[in-house]
């Protein structure tokens, strides 16, 4: 096959003239190009989003779940939810390279990789959905995949589980965002605490705010704020829901004597949740809504409804060296890696 375009718009069916994350359909056909790399896929780690809102509209039966995704990558050659408008990522093994790509990359076939890119650009297949872990919003397949030149991945490590590293990368842009944004000395209030990237997040935030910062979480259960706050992941945590904005701001209030945070990152899986976000953030604050349930309709007219003048950033899910920045928390922290040994691997 001749070379595509790095970015993969040589495989945009509809519409024409657009980039593959959003175009609504691509093809799907495991015939690499010259620079194209060829996967066979191991697992799916459908985002957290992506996997709500499928089991919301499935009711949870695992065969309508497995339908459904099968008729996703049908119509749109990727897994694409066109509900929430993201996808997850994949494990699998390096089947082949094209010939553009040898001697140039750090990949022989047999690698074990995770693609740090979404599945919502990523051409896919899958010949049978063998087991689904609704826990964990992970998915096993027999399928194929295909990376573009410019898709970024990581190799598997050899110290942690397969799922386990699933996990961790999956969400990786969070906590090293966060490892970018906190400053010693910050108020950080973290949305979501309890999830994959919460904890993360937390971690990081703790670590670079340091003894004169304040690291506050919210959990939407009382065993998850008992977890954290037994982890030492945080120095307060409030209980109760994200969509509550005016009760959020109160509870805020509280445990910053009303100075509120100097940053606040969301991490919640679920719609309505940014004027609490915004609300809980002083003037001149920082939100970072790492959250693909997030409208950012919402957030910047809400914002100018109320007056606050906050920066607010889009939750890309790739910075520099995310991927070992994450997996390293991990590393870093015995009890947390005990804790998603338990809830993930």
């Amino acid at each position: 096959m001749p070379k595509g375009c790095k970015y993969g718009t040589h495989r945009v069916i509809e519409p024409k003239g657009v980039l593959p994350q959003p175009a609504w359909k691509i093809d799907n056909t495991m015939e690499i190009y010259d620079n194209e790399i060829l996967i066979d896929v191991h697992t799916l780690n459908i985002d957290s989003a992506s996997f709500t809102q499928i089991e919301q509209e499935t009711g949870g039966d695992e065969g309508k779940i497995a339908q459904k995704m099968l008729e996703i990558v049908s119509q749109r050659g990727k897994h694409h939810n066109p509900v929430t408008g993201s996808g997850g990522m994949l494990v699998g093994t390096v089947r082949e390279i094209g010939k553009d790509l040898q001697g140039k990359i750090d990949l022989k076939v047999g690698d074990k990789i995770a693609t740090l890119v979404s599945l919502s650009l990523t051409p896919l297949v899958i010949n049978r959905i063998k087991e689904i872990r609704k826990e964990i919003d992970q998915v096993d397949i027999d399928g194929q995949a295909i990376l573009f030149e410019s898709g970024i991945y990581a190799k598997l490590p050899d110290d942690m589980p397969e799922t386990l590293a699933l996990a961790v990368l999956d969400v990786a842009g969070a906590p090293a965002q966060t490892a970018k944004l906190v400053k010693p000395g910050d108020t950080v209030f973290i949305i979501g605490a309890g999830g994959k990237s919460g904890m993360l997040c937390l971690h990081e935030a703790k670590k670079r705010a340091g003894v004169t910062g304040k690291v506050i979480g919210m959990g939407h259960s009382e065993a998850s704020c008992k977890r954290i706050l037994e982890l030492g992941l945080a120095d307060v945590m409030i209980q109760g829901s994200a969509t509550e904005p005016v009760d959020v701001l109160k509870k805020v209030e509280e445990v910053t004597d009303g100075e509120l945070a100097d940053i606040t990152i969301n991490c919640v899986n679920i719609p309505n949740t940014e004027m609490a976000s915004i609300l809980a953030t002083k003037d001149k604050g920082l939100v970072y809504f790492f959250s693909m349930a997030t409208s950012f309709t919402a957030a910047a007219l809400g914002a100018e409804g109320i007056g606050k003048d906050v920066t607010m950033i889009i939750g890309n899910g790739y910075t520099k060296g995310h991927a070992e920045i994450s997996l390293n928390v991990l590393r870093e922290n015995p009890k947390l890696r005990e804790v998603f040994e338990k809830l993930y691997a």
